[in-house]
């Protein structure tokens, strides 16, 4: 029986929420150049480029609250079977879902610092104001280069978060993977770190990812409809011999 489960979760498990995945079908990069709006480079020459994409996409990311999934994921951790999520996610769902170890990878879309003066906003002050002011301006200084608090292309992971997150999987007795492409790396490194320790995989995805055939279990489905079942199971294993 588990006690020290860990869950990587990627894009997948929040479009059930409403918010987008990148790369599967109807993704955001399927809409819009990665290139011209998720790298440092680009934003530091053109911020307005990200905002104009922010002020359409971003009211139904705020919007967004979690689903069965980041719900039977925190469930697993009260339970005691998981002792962590990491996520290459930057909604804050599994926090909101009541997670408390959540290791972000990405960092977080929720704030918005001045890459000027450093002053930090809420995402969601800052989007009231592309209405009216496109790129948006610090309040403090008058910087233009207000910018998420997430990872863009071209910039460095959290060192922290990803040690963290590489201890985790070393330690784990199971490593769910679920709604990620696993083809962006670090992040895709983990679930094998888990493997090589002698972790069984789980991968629950919508469409196939290369690290499928190190995996103990594949299951193509929905994360908030499989994910209540698994946590039922684990939490309440003798019902189900």
């Amino acid at each position: 029986m588990a006690t020290r489960g860990v869950a990587l979760t990627g894009a997948g498990i929040s479009a059930e929420s409403g918010i987008p995945t990148f790369r599967g079908e109807g993704g955001l990069w399927r809409q819009y150049d990665p290139v011209k709006v998720a790298t440092i480079e680009n934003f530091m020459a053109d911020p307005r480029s990200y905002w104009e994409v922010a002020r359409e996409r971003g009211p139904a990311v705020l919007a967004a609250e979690p689903n069965p999934g980041h719900y039977a994921l925190s469930g697993l951790e009260k339970a005691g079977r998981l002792v962590a999520v990491i996520t290459q996610n930057t909604d804050g769902l599994h926090q909101d879902a009541g997670t408390e170890n959540v290791i972000e990878l990405h960092g977080s879309g929720r704030t918005v610092e001045c890459l000027d003066c450093g002053t930090r906003e809420s995402r969601a002050d800052v989007q009231r104001r592309l209405d009216f002011q496109l790129p948006p301006r610090c309040r403090i200084c008058g910087g233009s280069f207000l910018k998420p608090t997430a990872v863009f292309f071209g910039e460095p992971m959290p060192e922290a978060a990803v040690a963290e997150a590489i201890r985790l999987a070393e330690q784990a007795d199971v490593m769910l993977v679920v709604g990620s492409s696993l083809v962006v790396y670090p992040a895709a490194e983990i679930p094998l770190v888990a493997a090589r320790a002698g972790a069984p995989l789980i991968v629950l995805n919508a469409e196939p990812t290369p690290l499928d055939r190190f995996a103990e279990v594949v299951i193509r489905g929905r994360a908030g409809e499989v994910l209540p079942e698994i946590a039922y199971r684990a939490i309440n294993p003798s019902e189900g011999e």
